[in-house]
């Protein structure tokens, strides 16, 4: 758990970085309809909650600079017992000055009417514009009427600024806190890897194994996956982002799960691949193998001061070096290189941030240059070979042989460590682990 010290240093390094001319007001994710009058579980925008740890939708977040009544502003649901009846207890003003430090809680009914006073004799507003129009329609209504009553001596805003880059820099190197609930979301998706790999066997659906990776998750307190999970079979383990999940599964296909929990709004992201009766084929081995040693070779250069692409160049040479080895690419091995020869055999990148979101913020590029790695920063590492049937010129015993293998790291002071290290890779454990 993150304590609210945390969440308190955090909004103000941010506002020490913007100056005291400026506010920031970032409102709470709103309620998504899934049909008629239901609604999605409720998931808080991950920059309010790295800000606020406040996970109720309804609120909006304001930060005021060496304001007198105090610098932290919390909008949020007051307490009402009859919709507390029906819809769970609320926070409420009180809460939001007790439980989250706020130094000032005050209605979300009253947000327009407070707002143009926050906003008097502020230079810059740090927003987010055009992610929820209702919002923005407050917000600039606020700053019209402040301009509206220039002429008696009020300051108006001068411009608007997107906070979202300011925030995101600061997301990018997670504390000890979060490598913990990170830590802990893989700890739960790693046993929920296992279980679907001891229960698979041919005959069963995508759907069903799906079902199982659910059943660890919630069993373990993980109420979410971290995103839709991924179970994709025989042809559609070629498939990236494959999520229909309603296939029956063959006796000779592969299985490629891409799945991970959300534990306490942070993510895992995790990818296995196995065969659907516990033993590879000659040919799947064979690109299994070359998948791993790409993989491995990536996580071999990963420190402190490395370029981002410098992961990607290590997965490519070992996998175009394989499929040569193989006979799935033909030629000198410098020109399939430059030529990109691999691609349609691999045509994504190495891997992502990890954090609050699975594919978390943060720049990769920072004024034309790759970003360079630094202690505390987390991402995945997931080459592939995805060798679909519709590539021309592949011979028939290799298709629909799909092969990602993820796992999350984090950069330390003298290189990485692999946090899903106790999820097996190597085929002679994944063989064990679906005999025993």
């Amino acid at each position: 758990m993150i304590k609210m010290t945390e969440y308190a240093q955090r909004r103000k390094q941010l506002m020490k970085h913007l100056g005291t001319q400026g506010l920031v007001i970032i409102p709470a994710a709103p309620m998504a309809n899934r049909s008629n009058d239901t609604f999605y579980p409720y998931r808080q925008h991950s920059d309010f909650y790295y800000l606020t740890g406040f996970a109720e939708p309804e609120a909006v977040l304001v930060l005021a600079p060496k304001r007198a009544a105090g610098e932290f502003v919390l909008f949020c649901r007051p307490r009402e017992r009859a919709k507390e009846q029906w819809e769970g207890l609320r926070t409420g003003q009180d809460g939001a000055r007790k439980k989250f430090g706020a130094n000032q809680a005050l209605p979300i009914a009253d947000l327009a009417k407070h707002l143009p006073d926050l906003l008097e004799g502020r230079e810059h507003i740090h927003c987010t514009l055009g992610v929820n129009k209702d919002f923005d329609e407050i917000l600039l209504q606020a700053v019209k009427q402040i301009r509206g009553k220039i002429r008696s001596g009020l300051q108006s805003p001068v411009s608007f600024v997107d906070i979202t880059p300011s925030i995101h820099e600061m997301r990018l190197c997670k504390s000890p806190a979060e490598i913990a609930l990170i830590r802990k979301a893989i700890d739960i998706s790693t046993h929920a890897h296992l279980r679907a790999m001891q229960l698979c066997k041919p005959g069963i659906y995508e759907y069903q194994l799906e079902a199982e990776l659910l059943h660890e998750f919630y069993r373990q307190g993980a109420r979410y996956p971290s995103y839709t999970s991924i179970v994709g079979s025989g042809a559609n383990s070629c498939i990236l982002h494959y999520v229909d999940n309603d296939q029956k599964i063959n006796h000779r296909d592969l299985v490629l799960i891409d799945a991970g929990a959300e534990y306490q709004m942070y993510a895992a992201d995790l990818t296995r691949t196995f065969p659907a009766n516990g033993k590879f084929s000659a040919e799947q081995r064979a690109i299994y193998e070359i998948v791993l040693a790409s993989q491995l070779a990536a996580i071999k250069t990963i420190k402190p001061g490395i370029a981002w692409p410098v992961m990607q160049q290590a997965i490519v040479k070992v996998i175009t070096e394989g499929l040569l080895d193989v006979g799935l690419l033909k030629g000198n091995l410098k020109k399939l290189l430059e030529t990109q020869a691999y691609l349609p055999f691999y045509m994504h990148k190495s891997g992502h941030w990890l954090g609050l979101d699975v594919h978390d913020m943060g720049r990769y590029k920072v004024q034309g240059k790759w970003r360079t790695l630094r202690p505390g920063m987390v991402f995945t590492v997931e080459p592939g070979i995805y060798i679909s049937a519709d590539i021309p010129h592949v011979p028939k015993r290799w298709h629909n042989i799909g092969i990602r293998i993820e796992d999350d790291v984090v950069v330390t002071k003298t290189g990485c460590e692999v946090l899903s290290k106790n999820l097996p890779k190597t085929v002679a454990d994944i063989e064990a682990v679906m005999a025993g």
